[in-house]
């Protein structure tokens, strides 16, 4: 793996909770413990609400050592983070999140890179297209809204997506509503437009999640299952361990203790490393801050 990020862990091991030193060998000498690393953080490159600097320096504040910016389908601005990081003391992993479609079992599937740099041709000519897809179809959503006469500020809306990669439902949402993410106002706004029939209930065509775990490889990264308590992906590890999957994400918001067990018997069974993030989006998502049920080690 390129960056040198994960590629010589232990198999079965977290990556955010590494250790140095021999303990067994010596055990009065202290332990030089890794910083805390963050390895799912989102920016205003996709679907998040801060920049690559607010989210350094939160994770400066915090004690945060290591932050993975895994953007949506983009490994735009890596090259910036990793000069950002070194500014405010944060190691910088590069990444990406790549939205994929698992067409056997007609389900979504998310999947991280880790350790990719800005240059990730196979992932730019995969995801690409992807992008172009959700911008457009975002665009159809905007024009349903100001059609049906809803009091969304299409400006506000067009500006936040011309400071990311494309236009996203969570800049639709900012530009209609001031209301909090985690409020039921909001959530109920989001569900009656966005889902169950709603007049912007569309979606777009996604990657083959196969196709995603090996241009990741090939761009010289390691592919993570994302979330798999989430998502019910855990049958799918067999098939994407055969297809170069390294890793998959143990530690999440949404996973339980059980999905933490689960995650560790996969990792043991197929060589997989576990990673650990928090998945933050700043004020577009429900996590409330950078390292949120990150492990501490």
């Amino acid at each position: 793996m390129r960056n040198g990020q994960a590629s010589s862990k232990q198999k079965g091991t977290d990556v955010s909770r590494e250790t140095s030193g021999d303990a067994a060998a010596t055990p009065k000498r202290a332990v030089a413990v890794a910083p805390v690393a963050d390895l799912h953080v989102h920016t205003t490159l996709s679907d998040g609400s801060d920049t690559f600097e607010e989210v350094l320096a939160q994770a400066r504040e915090r004690g945060i050592g290591r932050v993975a910016f895994t953007n949506h389908d983009t490994t735009r601005g890596l090259d910036e983070a990793a000069a950002l990081g070194r500014r405010f003391g944060v190691q910088v992993t590069g990444g990406i999140e790549v939205s994929a479609y698992d067409f056997k079992r007609d389900r979504k599937v998310h999947v991280l890179g880790l350790g990719l740099r800005e240059d990730a041709p196979a992932l730019a000519a995969l995801c690409g297209p992807l992008l172009e897809r959700r911008n457009a179809n975002s665009l159809w959503q905007l024009d349903r809204l100001v059609e049906a006469g809803y009091p969304v500020d299409a400006e506000r809306a067009l500006a936040l997506g011309r400071a990311s990669t494309c236009l996203y439902k969570q800049h639709l949402m900012a530009a209609l509503t001031d209301e909090p993410y985690v409020s039921p106002a909001y959530r109920a706004l989001y569900r009656s437009l966005f889902k169950d029939g709603g007049i912007c209930d569309r979606d777009i065509a996604y990657v083959d999640v196969r196709d995603a775990v090996r241009a990741i490889a090939e761009d010289g990264g390691m592919p993570v299952l994302a979330h798999p308590g989430q998502q019910d992906s855990y049958d799918l590890v067999p098939s994407l361990a055969a297809c170069g999957l390294g890793g998959i994400e143990r530690h999440h918001p949404d996973h339980t203790p059980a999905d933490h067990v689960r995650c560790t018997q996969l990792a043991e069974r197929y060589n997989l490393v576990c990673t650990s993030g928090s998945d933050y989006h700043g004020r577009f998502g429900s996590i409330p801050h950078v390292g949120y049920r990150v492990p501490q080690a």
